[in-house]
């Protein structure tokens, strides 16, 4: 039985469409430049009904990114995980946004808490173990709230720290902040977590980095991620 297509209430085009959220989650761009880039392309739309969209379709599209990815990610990413977490602000009230990624900086998951504690940390490792299954070591910083979670599941002879050892995902966080200036910070702990969980699925789509090779294969690569991106919501 064929899924109901989503498009199907729409007057635009599903390619304008995915083309908008592609623009808006995948690029540091706000709404209105969206609108603009657009607008130079003949497509006449408002920076609300970018808004709308994205709001309507890029989870859908996370999802879908994700569902296809996650059995070829279990094969490839078990090896090593790399755990951090970021301070953001939200209303002027501190948080933290929690970050998983394999060892060639593919980023697994993404969970947005109010705290950084035991509590905290176990509810990201359950998830995470949850949908990809246990690794051969978990590499973390020294915050303590890291080796009682592991500790309370069990998994604490995976358990790796050391300086330096976690460099990969450092700098993860970079291609969110960006967005995070542009967007003029966030102003809830639900879009927090919406827009991280959707940038970073858009984020390994597009990312060509996981295979170091020629010129030529990195624009098959690219083709390939783009005609998968415009197939995505299809009946």
């Amino acid at each position: 039985m064929s899924r109901p297509n989503p498009f199907r209430y729409f007057k635009t085009s599903p390619e304008i469409i995915r083309l908008a959220v592609m623009m808006y989650v995948r690029f540091p761009l706000s709404l209105r430049n969206v609108e603009d880039l657009l607008h130079e392309r003949g497509i006449d739309v408002s920076h609300e009904t970018v808004r709308f969209w994205w709001n309507r379709f890029g989870p859908m599209f996370a999802a879908e990114i994700k569902r296809r990815r996650v059995d070829q990610m279990r094969a490839f990413s078990n090896w090593r995980w790399h755990v951090d977490e970021v301070f953001v602000k939200i209303n002027g009230e501190r948080h933290y946004l929690w970050r998983a990624v394999d060892h060639e900086g593919e980023v697994l998951e993404a969970v947005v808490t109010k705290r950084r504690n035991k509590k905290a940390a176990l509810k990201f490792f359950r998830k995470l173990m949850k949908r990809y299954g246990s690794p051969e070591e978990i590499v973390t910083d020294r915050l303590p709230s890291y080796r009682a979670a592991l500790r309370d599941l069990a998994a604490s002879d995976l358990h790796v720290t050391g300086r330096w050892l976690n460099n990969r995902v450092e700098n993860s966080h970079l291609p969110l902040r960006q967005r995070e200036r542009v967007m003029l910070r966030f102003r809830r702990m639900r879009s927090l977590q919406l827009f991280a969980a959707v940038h970073y699925s858009v984020h390994n789509h597009f990312n060509q980095e996981r295979s170091h090779s020629s010129r030529d294969i990195f624009k098959l690569n690219r083709t390939a991620a783009l005609a998968e991106w415009c197939q995505l919501g299809a009946a």
